[in-house]
């Protein structure tokens, strides 16, 4: 059997299990949605099954597929670390450019924050001509 990580490596098999978190859906709807033949459909509806992302239930003529949420649960366990990392570099991140702004709006309100030295103009003597 492959790991949860193998299952969702094939992009087909993540499309389909994006169609399902919606709502559940036919082996004829995930076609047409995703423009894939029936039996490329159905072989990837078989690994998400067997691997246990995927339950269905027969309606009539028809087979449902939905989506069966454990399995995500191994992988979410996996990236609660990684999230952690990513949040709190994206609030350093934050607070760093509400400062930018915050002395943006202070150079734009208040001028520059370093007073500057005002020249002032100078009277020069020219020494007079001999005569």
């Amino acid at each position: 059997m492959e790991s949860v990580f193998e299952v969702i490596a094939e992009p087909s098999r993540r499309a389909i299990l994006s169609l399902l978190v919606s709502s559940q859906q036919s082996v004829g709807e995930i076609e047409r949605q995703l423009r894939m033949t029936q039996p490329t459909v159905s072989k990837h509806l078989r690994v998400l099954r067997e691997a246990g992302f995927v339950e269905s239930t027969v309606d009539a003529q028809r087979r449902l597929y939905r989506l069966n949420p454990e399995p995500l649960q191994e992988l979410d366990a996996w990236l609660a670390p990684f999230r952690r990392f990513w949040s709190a570099h994206v609030d350093a991140l934050e607070r760093h450019l509400d400062r930018m702004d915050l002395d943006r709006m202070d150079h734009e309100q208040y001028g520059s924050s370093t007073p500057t030295k005002k020249k002032t103009k100078e009277k020069t003597t020219r020494p007079k001509p001999r005569t």
